[in-house]
């Protein structure tokens, strides 16, 4: 008898141990097995600036303000010195995060719009980011600015994996801070106090206050917060409480003369706007604001040693609506901004922090992008990664448990507008092709960022070998796209 009830025993055992084995979880990781056995099932509140320069936070170095609720999270984690964005403008960006391809494979690859309002969608048989943090058993909501698929279209955020929405569909619209509408989840809600010319909702608010509400409506369960700022893009626009304070304090005050009035008034044009410099720090003001204040609700709710906060840029700062970049050192040390592939253009700030999990106040020069942030996140939560991701998990950095962290053999983007262009950083090797839609005109560039960050000396005639190879990557680096070829003026600036 004993021998029998021994054999049922080491059977149950065997069936059990085969169920864990392929429940999904990710077993090629060492710092996710590490997680798997702390049963760690952490939210994750991603929050994503709009333009926001990689010299535009104190902690990076700037110097004419201050973000101090944004500081205060870089101490309570890790900030990265290497972190590049999807692209250099907003769709394909936002598409490269919630895809886990660069713009070489990712479906949106360019700001390609769809009137009246929204953008060419990602298809319906994508797999996002959203629908795996929801396979995982997370609620998903996404607030603010979306730009990957208009109204209803198979793109819509709640066709894509999101339980909640609530912002802006269109990013063309999404310039204008005191919108007519809103969406929430699949609702229109119309903002009478914005009708006319008025400026009675100011967008970023109304959007902060259910950001926060989604926090507290979720706060029993896993979530995956998706905070999707517009801030800091045009138009330039702050309510007073905070112009006030910031008001005669960068002269010489620098004005923008935009669209007033008629038919296409707070549609996409930025308004005008006398004090753009105050205006700039006033926005700034607020998106520190917005941070501090998700920080300190998290806490109040308990939830802040379960809760990864994850804060970065979509990518470098832009010069529309009477901004004024040069003026703020917005791109730090790095040459060029929003629609440029140097280093101004894709290099953003990025910080992480995870209570009890990353070492406080610490720094990484780990080159990542966000292609990463899907497998990093596979690797958190305990999923399988999709096979077709070009991303690397950067978990082991985040831990620094010893694991070796793998890298990238390159990073690659191309962009649609300008001409066309493209880019690829290999090592401490950067590489930049434009005007590929004229071969004629098209040249290569070659720096070496370990010593010039700046991309100040082409060094392509010194590195024959390295432009060769560079050249080979350029090819191999894509895939055709019906939509998004390599063809002029197809593409509108948002």
């Amino acid at each position: 008898m004993s021998k029998i009830i021994l054999f049922f025993i080491g059977a149950i055992c065997l069936i059990v141990q085969m169920s864990s084995c392929n429940n999904g979880k990710a077993t090629n990781s060492t710092s996710a097995k590490t997680l798997e056995k702390d049963t760690v099932t952490p939210n994750i509140i991603y929050i994503l600036a709009d333009d926001l320069g990689y010299g535009d936070l104190s902690i990076y170095g700037q110097e004419k303000f201050s973000t101090p609720n944004i500081d205060l999270l870089a101490k309570k984690g890790m900030l990265f010195t290497q972190h590049y964005s999807g692209s250099t403008v907003c769709a394909p960006s936002r598409s490269s995060l919630l895809t886990g391809m660069h713009t070489g494979h990712t479906v949106v690859r360019g700001n390609k719009e769809i009137q009246p309002e929204g953008q060419y969608p990602i298809p319906d048989n994508t797999y996002t980011l959203a629908e795996a943090m929801k396979k995982a058993g997370y609620t998903t909501g996404v607030f603010g600015k979306w730009g990957l698929g208009f109204p209803g279209s198979e793109g819509d955020p709640m066709n894509q994996g999101f339980d909640t929405f609530y912002g802006y569909n269109c990013q063309r619209l999404g310039h204008n801070y005191y919108p007519y509408h809103l969406w929430s989840n699949r609702d229109s809600i119309v903002l009478p106090e914005n009708s006319g010319k008025k400026k009675g909702a100011y967008a970023p608010e109304l959007i902060h206050k259910e950001t926060l509400q989604f926090l507290e409506t979720n706060k029993d369960r896993p979530f995956f917060l998706y905070v999707a700022s517009i801030i800091p893009h045009a138009e330039l626009a702050a309510p007073e409480e905070y112009m006030g304070k910031y008001r005669g304090r960068y002269p010489p005050e620098k004005s923008y003369k935009g669209v007033d009035d008629g038919p296409e008034f707070n549609k996409g044009p930025y308004r005008s706007q006398e004090e753009t410099h105050a205006a700039f720090v006033a926005m700034i003001a607020v998106l520190d604001k917005q941070v501090g204040e998700i920080m300190d609700k998290v806490d109040a709710l308990g939830l802040t040693e379960k809760t990864i906060i994850i804060f970065t840029s979509d990518n470098g700062p832009h010069e529309e609506g009477g901004a004024d970049p040069e003026y703020f050192n917005s791109n730090g040390p790095l040459k060029g901004v929003k629609r440029d592939l140097y280093e101004g253009g894709i290099r953003v700030p990025m910080i992480v922090s995870w209570p009890g999990k990353i070492k406080l106040n610490t720094r990484t020069e780990h080159p990542s992008a966000f292609w990463d942030v899907f497998p990093t996140f596979s690797d958190i939560i305990g999923l399988e990664k999709p096979s077709n991701l070009d991303g690397i998990s950067f978990l082991p950095t985040l831990l620094d448990n010893g694991e070796e962290q793998k890298k990238h053999e390159y990073l690659y983007w191309e962009f649609h507008e300008k001409g066309g262009r493209q880019a690829i950083r290999k090592d401490n090797w950067k590489a930049v092709r434009y005007n590929i839609f004229d071969k004629a005109q098209t040249t290569l560039e070659l720096y070496d960022l370990s010593k010039d960050i700046a991309e100040h000396n082409n060094v392509a005639d010194q590195h024959p070998e390295i432009v060769e190879e560079m050249k080979i990557i350029f090819e191999k680096a894509r895939t055709p796209s019906e939509v998004f070829t390599f063809n002029q003026g197809t593409y509108l600036n948002n």
